[in-house]
């Protein structure tokens, strides 16, 4: 029996804290204020993802940091970062 290689894919997405909204465990920032790997602004993030992976100023931080949807991605706390920190979100998908 062959062996079929998985087809794995990924998406990315970028904005920073500025665009957020809400404080504390409410803040979130809007797929819509993120642009795409082509530089076009989002209109939702993936419905269907295996995984996905937030960097905040460039280090990748622990599943416990967020939460998503296709319209939103929450970052309890994310209120204190300066507001020009670049949040990158990558989804992978099959």
């Amino acid at each position: 029996m062959p062996i079929v290689q998985p087809f794995l894919n990924s998406v990315r997405f970028s904005s920073t804290a500025s665009a957020g909204t809400g404080t504390g465990a409410t803040f979130a920032i809007a797929a819509t204020a993120f642009t795409n790997d082509a530089g076009v602004a989002a209109t939702a993030f993936p419905a269907a993802f295996s995984f996905y992976n937030l960097y905040l100023n460039g280090i990748l931080q622990t599943a416990d940091t967020s939460s998503v949807t296709t319209t939103s991605i929450t970052i309890p706390g994310g209120d204190v970062l300066s507001g020009g920190s670049p949040v990158v979100v990558e989804f992978v998908v099959t």
